[in-house]
């Protein structure tokens, strides 16, 4: 790492993302580099606080950086800073990208278009189904899925693009605090394959205040934003009122009208978002060139979609992705034994096409 980095570092570290001081200090200087290199005599008339102009002009900032760096190295992390030619470009173009990105994993994935799916953390079966094959359908097709790795919906949407391609999670906590922590296997298998990211400095512990901020990235790594299933007062919702302000498109997943966690998605397309069934919807409203480029892979199968038998294919015919049914409730009135279903379920969950639940619930996932 060069010293743009420590000093675009240093920047990011000192004035905690961006902010007006943040904007009028560049406006004045052009680069943190620059920044460093001014006296506090330069300094004045930028409104900004003694203190402050202070440790500007002091090593302060710089130090604090150096060690950070050293943090990073011996972590694996990757450093982007906003002038590195691999910092994601529909990123940079928001009204406040982070001036630095802390990288785990294969930052290449970052240079890929994206779409983000966000919803509820306590997502119904069919939330949960749809956001998965809507995800591995788009990662199918060479679109980066983006979302927050949050339990419910941010999970589903994950797991459903790591089956077929690359996906992005963007932390609200620094990048060593891994939360929640029931998803640290999920954002290991996300590192193999995609990359994890925050612009949260090392350590810092995932506080409320840290979402919104957070997913504004979410938002601006993406050509558009699905929303599968939201509340009325929801995360989702922030991340949605973000993306229009990124001008980025903004579509949802129709729900059960007597469903609580469908309001808001709902809400949404009476509000004039698109209504989304399918990856060909997505694809449909995103900009041109990637919505040609996509529609043209419109009659193409997925490689890898499993073969089944005649007894795999009867069973999953019996299941439904927008329920669930128990073991007992398939045996009645089927020609098979509880032994012989549990065999074939094991066979479907093993290709990918079925989940189970607890208690011996199946449903389907293709």
């Amino acid at each position: 790492m060069d010293d743009s980095h420590l000093h675009w570092l240093a920047f990011h570290l000192l004035f905690h993302g961006q902010s007006p001081a943040a904007r009028r200090v560049l406006e004045r200087f052009g680069s943190a580099g620059e920044v460093f290199r001014a006296s506090a005599a330069e300094l004045d008339g930028l409104r900004l606080d003694k203190d402050l102009v202070r440790d500007i002009a002091g090593r302060g900032p710089l130090d604090r950086a150096g060690r950070e760096l050293e943090k990073i190295r011996q972590k694996g992390y990757t450093l982007l800073t906003i002038e590195d030619p691999g910092y994601p470009g529909h990123l940079r173009e928001i009204f406040d990208p982070p001036f630095a990105l802390y990288c785990r994993g294969r930052t290449d994935a970052l240079r890929n278009p994206a779409v983000a799916v966000v919803g509820s953390r306590r997502p119904s079966p069919y939330g949960r189904a749809v956001a998965e094959r809507l995800a591995g359908d788009l990662a199918s097709r060479d679109c980066v899925v983006v979302s927050g790795l949050a339990l419910g919906i941010d999970a589903c949407a994950h797991w459903g693009a790591l089956r077929h391609g690359r996906t992005v999670a963007v932390l609200g906590s620094g990048l060593d605090v891994m939360y929640p922590g029931e998803n640290s296997g999920l954002a290991d298998k996300i590192a193999e394959q995609g990359v994890v990211l925050s612009e949260f400095p090392l350590g810092t512990a995932p506080h409320a205040m840290n979402f919104p901020v957070r997913n504004r990235i979410i938002s601006g790594l993406s050509l558009a934003l699905v929303v599968v299933e939201a509340a009325e007062r929801s995360g989702s919702l922030i991340s949605a009122r973000l993306a229009l302000s990124q001008d980025r498109e903004v579509m949802a997943v129709p729900g059960n009208a007597t469903s609580p966690l469908s309001r808001g998605s709902n809400g949404l397309i009476k509000e004039g978002a698109k209504l989304v069934e399918s990856w060909e919807d997505v694809a449909g409203e995103l900009p041109s060139p990637w919505r040609e480029i996509f529609l043209a892979q419109k009659e193409e199968k997925m490689d890898n979609k499993p073969a089944l038998s005649r007894e795999e294919r009867t069973l999953l015919d019996a299941l439904a992705v927008d329920e669930v049914r128990h073991i007992d409730d398939l045996a009645e009135g089927s020609a098979f034994s509880v032994s012989e279903l549990l065999a074939l379920l094991l066979g479907l969950e093993l290709k990918g096409a079925v989940v189970q639940h607890p208690g011996k619930k199946f449903q389907r996932r293709i």
